[in-house]
């Protein structure tokens, strides 16, 4: 892969698999959106805005680039179905969690859809049940959506069975998600509205996250007037460094074994919200590997 596609642009030794602590791993694929469409085009509006990020950072006064990211080619999936599609990347997640031998991994989407095969496959490797932390507006707590049992509004509902969830920043659920969150254990709601007032949601949602953590980070959790570029923006959202002190504090007091981004429908010449979401999955990967607390 050309420089120039791999996250940051970065070339040498530094974007080579041996030599990386990352790996990014992109997946295009949209196929059950349920109003705006475009996410297809997430992958690689992320990648082109990655390129103009400054990689020191005065949050840790250096580079953590330096760790190293490697950038996988596109993971293409199948149009047969989309339960068809999400087994093939399932099987294909997990062989690439076997090759990367412990790199932190950074699947970027495409849908929401994708993140239930990525969460199974991280479920399967570990002891005990996996939390799983999600930044969105949605719940995607459904059963199923439109006809699509793994539609991108029910990834968290198929996955139930195998990881409890702690979801930050809700605020356009259904009566019936509404339900699921008070009827099952191991599913703890922070809703949008409660956030502005002190941080003390930070201090509930870190009690709730056992450890290891998988991350999934679904655009539409931010404000609009931050990410407009999303299937199905919802106003109200958090803002920007309320984001990162929390996520801070989750790396640095919970083990985070891998994450997600999701749900960017890039705009054409609107490129402030792509370039938001190629520097959150730096900080990131800053707070993974250069510490948070």
């Amino acid at each position: 892969m050309p420089p120039e596609r791999n996250f940051l642009g970065l070339d040498g030794a530094q974007a080579e698999l041996g030599n990386s602590s990352a790996v990014v791993i992109p997946v295009p694929y949209e196929a059950t959106t349920s109003w705006g469409g475009g996410t297809r085009n997430g992958p690689d509006a992320i990648l082109d805005a990655s390129q103009f990020i400054e990689l020191y950072d005065p949050e840790w006064d250096g580079e953590p680039s330096a760790h190293g990211v490697h950038t996988l080619p596109q993971v293409e999936l199948t149009r047969e179905s989309s339960t068809t599609a999400m087994e093939e990347l399932e099987a294909e997640y997990g062989r690439i969690l076997d090759r990367i031998d412990g790199r932190f991994p950074v699947l970027l989407g495409g849908e929401h859809s994708i993140s239930a095969p990525a969460i199974r496959a991280q479920a399967a490797r570990c002891d005990g049940r996996l939390s799983i932390l999600q930044l969105d507006a949605h719940a995607d707590l459904r059963d199923g959506y439109q006809g699509a049992p793994w539609s991108h509004a029910a990834f968290a509902y198929r996955t139930l069975d195998v990881a409890d969830f702690v979801q930050i920043g809700l605020r356009g659920v259904s009566s019936e998600e509404v339900e699921v969150i008070r009827s099952r254990d191991g599913v703890t709601a922070i809703w949008a509205h409660e956030m502005p007032d002190d941080d003390r949601w930070m201090d509930r949602a870190l009690a709730a996250l056992s450890d290891p953590v998988y991350l999934t980070v679904d655009v539409d959790y931010f404000d609009p007037s931050l990410v407009p570029s999303t299937g199905t923006p919802e106003p109200g959202g958090p803002g920007w460094y309320e984001t990162l002190r929390f996520l801070r504090r989750v790396f640095g007091e919970r083990e985070v074994v891998g994450c997600d981004v999701v749900e960017l429908a890039p705009v054409p010449g609107l490129h402030a919200p792509d370039f938001l979401v190629a520097k959150l999955i730096y900080k990131i990967l800053g707070y993974r590997f250069e510490g948070g607390g």
